[in-house]
């Protein structure tokens, strides 16, 4: 066996006792000038920072995507050039209402999120395991999410204020139904699809955009837990997801998903029957087909928690020449939002940690100083542009073609030709009898926490997706009168 290093302090200094505190004689008071001692308590106090307000419970882990179908006609992006091509990728997995301590089995979307780190720099494609959302604006998601939290006054979950704002926000009621479907419960991060959810850009290289659409579809199968199996994991192991995906890597059962597309060419948004840019809708496969164009696998699991997946940070903001962005109003919030949740939980130096980094591309760029910059910090080099020394200069020929908006700043009301109940209905449908019968066991054992007022309200809008859908809700309540569907002024 080999001689272990020596114990050192942050600053290498050699440690001869770890094991005692300096003090001034056995019952003597302890003395300011062990530095040792000073430095591992002040260092434990500060070992914690501050948790995601969401997606705070989550789990990481590093693979390829590997491009196999020949997509150039579409994108420019370098990393998708070539059939075959391969490039790193980390992905973070995740559940989104609960804290870092929460049980990963609790009935909640799963976050989605996976970085590229391709030769032009780093891709991060965010997402859930849902096409949709609950909201299409982003003003809304303050409010929301404080209904996913705990009440200000009990500091408990709160399903009174969670169903009063659903029955006040129609749009929500999509994700709703998937949410109380077998499809809130996952069995693990690996029997889960992913999706990009969001409409982003392809451009290819004549400058032509088509919106996309990205489906992740699980090659180990859709699993899912019943209602009372979550409850039962959530006890017997509240970290099973967790533990589930670290496992199966390290065993060699490397997760893998099939990845799609969905392309719509730019034009077809202006006449298309639906709105290919609000979130709490799909894309019908029957007019817009998923096309094969890549797979990715899960091969190599993080050494340290913290440093990889705890510090692991992902914005839609962060794209790569022939990807761009959409008037879908919920990106176009995230892209600030995401990189301004970085800044405050680790600093406005995030991306120079290991896992942000770009591992395929330099980074050549004009941000200087702030805490915790452990590099060179650029040198001597100039801190400003334009300059005559050689600095870094922009390149012209990346730039995105201009999106084509119409209209005037006003705050227009999402709610006016919109269908809210349209896709919902179908979705109810579509799952079969069996589904639909645990969905409404689900809701009910939910909703009933409610007032009466707001379980009428709420399933005025079960109704109006389907009346079938409505009974049965209303039915497992006791209740026969429902009011008009009602949306927040």
């Amino acid at each position: 066996m080999s001689k272990p290093p020596i114990l050192t302090t942050t600053f290498g200094h050699p440690v001869a006792d770890n094991q005692n505190s300096l003090s001034a004689g056995p019952r003597g008071p302890l003395l300011l000038q062990d530095f040792h001692l000073i430095e591992k308590l002040a260092h434990f106090n500060r070992e914690r920072i501050p948790e995601r307000v969401v997606h705070a419970k989550g789990a990481g882990a590093y693979g390829t995507f590997r491009v196999t179908a020949d997509v150039t006609r579409w994108t420019s992006a370098a990393f998708l050039n070539g059939v075959g091509k391969q490039t790193e990728t980390f992905l973070r997995v995740s559940t989104v209402g609960g804290e870092k301590g929460s049980a990963d089995a609790e009935r909640d979307p799963r976050g989605f999120a996976l970085k590229f780190y391709t030769e032009e720099g780093n891709y991060d494609l965010v997402g859930n395991n849902t096409p949709v959302f609950f909201l299409r604006d982003p003003l809304k998601f303050p409010d929301f999410i404080h209904t996913q939290k705990r009440n200000p006054a009990t500091n408990c979950k709160d399903p009174v204020a969670m169903w009063d704002f659903f029955s006040l926000s129609p749009e929500t009621l999509h994700q709703v139904t998937i949410l109380f479907s077998d499809r809130g419960t996952p069995r693990s991060y690996r029997h889960m699809d992913g999706f990009g959810s969001h409409t982003y850009s392809w451009i290819n290289a004549a400058g032509e955009r088509f919106w996309v659409k990205y489906h992740f579809k699980t090659r180990q199968g859709i699993q899912n837990f019943t209602a009372a199996q979550a409850t039962a994991m959530a006890g017997i192991d509240p970290d099973h997801a967790t533990r589930d995906l670290f496992a199966s890597i390290e065993d060699g059962l490397h997760p893998a998903w099939t990845v799609f597309v969905q392309l719509m060419p730019e034009a077809d948004a202006e006449t298309y029957h639906l709105d290919p840019f609000d979130l709490t809708k799909v894309w019908p496969h029957a007019d817009y087909p998923r096309i094969e164009i890549g797979e990715l696998v899960l091969n190599r699991n993080p050494e340290n928690y913290f440093a990889e997946v705890e510090q692991a940070a992902f914005s839609p903001a962060s794209v790569v020449p022939g990807i761009g962005f959409s008037p879908d109003k919920m990106l176009q919030g995230r892209l600030f939002a995401y990189a301004d949740a970085h800044r405050y939980r680790i600093g406005g130096n995030y991306g120079a940690l290991p896992v942000n980094r770009p591992h395929a591309a330099p980074v050549h760029s004009y941000q200087r100083d702030g805490a915790m910059r452990f590099d060179g910090n650029s040198g001597g080099a100039p801190n400003y542009e334009p300059n005559s020394f050689g600095g870094p200069a922009q390149a012209p020929r990346y730039a995105e073609p201009a999106l084509q908006l119409r209209g005037d700043a006003d705050h227009y009301d999402h709610r006016i030709g919109n269908d809210d109940y349209g896709q919902a209905g179908q979705l109810f449908r579509l799952i079969g009898t069996q589904a639909q019968e645990r969905l409404m066991d689900n809701i009910a054992g939910s909703l009933r926490n409610a007032p009466i007022a707001i379980q009428r309200r709420q399933l005025a809008h079960f109704f109006a997706a389907d009346p079938f859908y409505g009974a049965g809700v209303a039915r497992r309540l006791g209740l026969d009168e429902v009011e008009e569907p009602v949306a927040a002024e």
